[in-house]
């Protein structure tokens, strides 16, 4: 019997996710299946949560990821749920097991690990991060558990900004997290930043803030990795900043997936490698 696992979301049918996890299933020796449910493709939509899990259960699954638009709307469906999940308020990986379903967050971790492994050393003093959505949870809540003293966080929303800076807070009272509204101000005096928003995507081509604010003494993090090289990242490059691209974080949270869905350790630079061929169109068996 193969292993089956799964991703259900919107628009997914470019994701990456599934050819590393088959690949390194086969790496490992055994059979491995993957599957799209790409709610665009089955005509269905987040109210279809709880029939596309009961589904998935049925059919033998060991897990599923989960992406946009459900991380939040599969809550009420899980029967536990781990701490960090709990902490951020969304999942994106759920294991089945035994009849239950048990609901994790891989996002801050694969952030945490990509930005642990691809910039060592890097100063933990002070950073900028721009965008609360989604990702921003993650990213945030990874790089205060890496032990970063201070975060201004900064978005077009400032409501969304003051909301994740009171519940980083709460969760890391030993840091100072404010939300900021002046970018300018809030980056002459920082050592990284953190982009966590789409700006940048190929659908959403640009920078995420002005230029001339990157300083050759930064550390500049980037979670879009379509494209690998995003604007800000060749702008950051160009001025000396070191530099960690979104790559890191789309891996790493599929190397603690597939631990989670098989109960194996990934090798995390074997699919590491798989996702780079993948991105640069080589071939990798």
């Amino acid at each position: 019997m193969p292993l089956k696992a799964g991703l259900i979301g919107a628009g997914i049918q470019a994701s990456l996710t599934p050819s590393m996890h088959m690949r390194e299933g086969k790496a490992q020796g055994f059979d491995y299946q993957y599957e799209l449910i790409d709610l665009n493709e089955i005509h269905a939509a987040v109210d279809d949560l709880p029939a596309l899990l009961s589904e998935a259960e049925k059919r033998g699954l060991s897990g599923l990821n989960i992406t946009y638009p459900c991380k939040q709307a599969v809550l009420p469906f899980l029967d536990d749920l781990s701490t960090a999940a709990r902490a951020l308020g969304a999942v994106n990986t759920v294991v089945l097991e035994e009849n239950r379903r048990y609901g994790h967050n891989t996002d801050w971790w694969g952030f945490a690990e990509g930005f642990r492994r691809g910039l060592p050393g890097a100063d933990l003093s002070s950073a900028v991060q721009l965008g609360a959505g989604g990702a921003g949870v993650a990213t945030a809540y990874a790089i205060l558990s890496l032990g970063l003293r201070e975060l201004t966080v900064i978005d077009r929303e400032p409501e969304r900004a003051a909301s994740l800076s009171a519940a980083m807070s709460v969760l890391f009272p030993s840091a100072t997290v404010n939300a900021g509204q002046d970018v300018e101000q809030a980056m002459h005096r920082v050592a990284g930043l953190i982009h966590a928003t789409p700006t940048g995507m190929d659908k959403h081509p640009g920078m995420p803030l002005p230029a001339d604010l990157l300083r050759p003494d930064l550390c500049v993090s980037e979670i879009v990795y379509f494209p690998l090289e995003t604007e800000l990242l060749r702008h950051a490059q160009l001025r000396g900043c070191r530099t960690l691209g979104g790559g890191g974080m789309a891996v790493f949270q599929a190397v603690e997936a597939f631990r989670l869905f098989t109960g194996r350790n990934a090798d995390a630079g074997r699919m590491l490698a798989h996702f780079e061929a993948a991105m640069t169109g080589n071939k990798l068996s």
